[in-house]
């Protein structure tokens, strides 16, 4: 089961998982939509890789680092959050809502589309 968690819980999931390394918020959003609305890296290392491209980009990313999957409103990033788990990612959460949520909840300056 892949853990969900809303942006306005995004501090205390950040904290818990320091022990384990700087956590990383994975955006697997298009390119033309991180142009659109793009969230500020604060407290964890931010890695953007579209989700079509995420097998062929693996290697990239650091199985043991806690990882926070992020999408428009959270389905694509379930998705990889699943994908990513079923590859030995032992931290992997999905941001619940995607960066839609992350706008009402945490940054109103992050653009809603």
């Amino acid at each position: 089961m892949i853990e969900q968690i809303r942006p306005a819980e995004l501090g205390q999931w950040l904290q818990s998982m320091q022990a384990l390394g700087q956590p990383v918020v994975l955006d697997v959003r298009e390119p033309f939509e991180l142009r659109t609305a793009c969230v500020k890296p604060d407290g964890f290392a931010f890695v953007a890789i579209p989700m079509g491209l995420i097998p062929l980009r693996l290697a990239e990313l650091d199985p043991q680092r806690p990882t926070l999957c992020l999408c428009h409103h959270g389905v694509r990033s379930m998705q990889v959050a699943l994908f990513l788990k079923s590859r030995g990612f032992s931290h992997v959460a999905n941001i619940t809502g995607g960066i839609e949520a992350w706008s009402r909840e945490l940054d109103p300056e992050v653009a809603r589309y």
